[in-house]
């Protein structure tokens, strides 16, 4: 769905800004508020070949890979995909397709996968022997590199008055969170940050399109809910008075507006955390979440080789790999080898049983579940 409404043009994605490896921080946008909702241009040392790439895009339009490296005069594939990406995670362009952005993490670093490299062809010395030949050399393909595939455009003109972007930003936050905390607000680095939506949401709160209120304990008054958001938390309120509420298990990226830990909540302590002081949840890209009845069992660290517990009751812990376990075999995360959990091998492990429950199987590395 998300690649017909970015080919229909109904839909724009735009980098945040790279991060190791070829990962980046990306996010989509509606066309017809793209302007107001755009985040503001990367910081980027512009080589000739940026700016070549730039002047031949701004009179609009798309161009495919060949076409483009034509118009810039470019012979070498490889450096000018590279220049296509820098301006990409920059903010400067987009695609009509998300097509290589999945070529892009399918190419063995992204997320959650990793493939060794291919060898490059070895150059053979051919001696007296014609039967022995060189390795064949690489050449371009006639459409390019499939990390750059699809028609590559500017990105929309930002809106230049920051008061209209401000009330944008406020709206998107109101519609992403439904209540909306300082925390909220940080963790989605929102430009001016939470000095500048505050003003816009006490505005919104006198004209009565939102409510300020204490609805996350702990968190102050400065706390901003939608009409319908509020209500919904009543009800649940009141639904789940005098009993244990079960809302089952969710797996969520670590970044998802819908988790709460490392936003509107603080991420909950961990028990024995000296004996794993290198690893610590955080709102990190590739990283997962696992929720049981709205509290936090399982973090996944990006990559998937080490899980964080948050839990010793097997009442919660195997309803949260359950969860995990089903969101692998539905396609969303690929394959999953674990290898440590709590700083410790997961082989023997008392994790191991809820994992091999749920229908990791053994390796030599660690407990494997495939998609």
């Amino acid at each position: 769905m998300l690649d017909e409404l970015t080919a229909t043009g109904e839909v724009v994605w735009a980098g945040h800004g790279s991060l190791p490896g070829t990962d980046g921080w990306m996010s989509v946008h509606l066309a017809d508020t793209a302007a107001l909702t755009l985040p503001d241009l990367g910081e980027l040392d512009l080589s000739a070949t940026h700016q070549t790439v730039l002047e031949v895009l701004s009179p609009g339009g798309g161009y495919f890979f060949r076409q483009l490296s034509d118009a810039v005069g470019s012979t070498d594939d490889q450096a000018l995909a590279a220049v296509i990406w820098d301006l990409a995670w920059a903010g400067h362009l987009t695609n009509d397709t998300i097509a290589p952005l999945r070529a892009l993490f399918r190419s063995g670093r992204g997320s959650h996968r990793s493939r060794r490299a291919t060898p490059r062809a070895r150059v053979r010395s051919t001696g007296s022997d014609p039967r022995r030949s060189p390795g064949r050399p690489a050449m371009p393909s006639r459409t390019g590199p499939p990390t750059v595939g699809g028609r590559w455009s500017l990105t929309p003109a930002r809106e230049p008055d920051p008061t209209r972007r401000a009330h944008a930003a406020a709206e998107s936050l109101l519609e992403r969170h439904g209540v909306v905390t300082r925390g909220a607000v940080l963790s989605e680095r929102t430009p001016g940050g939470f000095a500048a939506v505050y003003k816009v949401l006490s505005a919104f709160e006198e004209s009565g399109r939102c409510r300020r209120g204490y609805f996350v304990a702990g968190l102050g008054a400065a706390q901003f809910g939608t009409t319908g958001a509020v209500d919904s938390l009543r009800t649940l309120s009141s639904e789940s008075s005098g009993r244990e509420a079960s809302t089952g298990s969710l797996v969520l990226a670590a970044t998802d507006p819908a988790n709460p830990f490392g936003a509107a909540l603080p991420w909950p302590e961990r028990l024995a955390d000296t004996a794993n002081a290198g690893h610590r949840p955080g709102r990190k890209a590739g990283a997962l979440v696992v929720i049981t009845d709205g509290s936090l069992a399982l973090y996944v660290e990006r990559g998937g080789r080490t899980l964080l517990t948050f839990t010793a009751d097997p009442v919660r812990i195997q309803p949260a790999v359950d969860a995990l376990a089903l969101a692998i075999r539905d396609g969303a995360l690929g394959k999953l080898t674990v290898e440590r959990a709590d700083g410790e091998r997961i082989l023997g492990s008392v994790l191991s049983t809820a994992l091999e429950a749920a229908g990791f199987r053994a390796t030599p590395r660690g407990l494997r579940l495939r998609s």
